[in-house]
């Protein structure tokens, strides 16, 4: 019972009080890159899922069998033969949105939240718990890409996945859309505002006066 209770800690921490994005600020980068549309978030998100997932699972299977001293070389190995994969997967089933998010999929590799999981937690632990680990903080990560692309989509373009969801009249009427939506400052804002709601929810997060 209290291996459940563990375990389901580890998959539900990181969609909120312990997100990598929000509370540990880790992956900012790809969120400034990737958010001016709702798709290639949602992609990126599930791309991310993927390879943290597996890549905890892979690390923790390995673990006792990798030398110390090149631990982080075997974890990019590792990383990099997922992204590869994954990179030629939506080649092949999701070629424009592979073409939206461009380099950034390659940047899967460097990104900081994959390889904090994969030394301070797979590492350390068994592959049950690992994958638990690498879904949650997938998870974590892709919650705040998508509401950070919804927001900016919607006030940016008007649109949500390409279908326009601001009526014509209000055009009409004289409504403009937010050109500022879509620029990568913008992001942080949005970012900024998703961490002043979690920070406001999660009073344990807020810093002692």
């Amino acid at each position: 019972m209290a291996e459940k209770t563990k375990n389901s800690g580890v998959f539900t921490n990181p969609l909120s009080k312990d997100n990598p994005v929000v509370v540990q600020v880790l992956g900012i980068c790809s969120v400034l890159a990737v958010t001016a549309k709702l798709e290639p978030a949602i992609v990126m998100g599930i791309s991310v899922i993927a390879v943290l997932a597996f890549a905890n699972v892979i690390i923790s299977l390995i673990r006792n069998t990798i030398p110390t001293n090149i631990r982080i070389i075997v974890q990019l190995v590792v990383v990099a033969g997922l992204v590869v994969i994954v990179d030629q997967v939506l080649k092949a089933f999701a070629y424009d949105a592979s073409k939206q998010l461009s380099v950034f999929i390659g940047l899967i590799i460097t990104n900081c939240i994959l390889m904090g999981r994969l030394e301070a937690f797979a590492m350390a632990n068994k592959p049950w718990p690992s994958f638990l680990d690498g879904v949650g903080n997938g998870i974590g990560y892709s919650l705040v890409l998508i509401i950070t692309g919804f927001f900016r989509e919607l006030f940016g373009s008007g649109t949500l996945l390409g279908f326009q969801v601001i009526p014509q009249s209000f055009y009409d009427a004289g409504y403009v859309n937010n050109g500022l939506m879509i620029l990568p400052p913008m992001a942080l804002i949005v970012v900024a505002c998703i961490i002043w709601v979690q920070r406001s929810v999660n009073k344990d997060l807020q810093e002692d006066n």
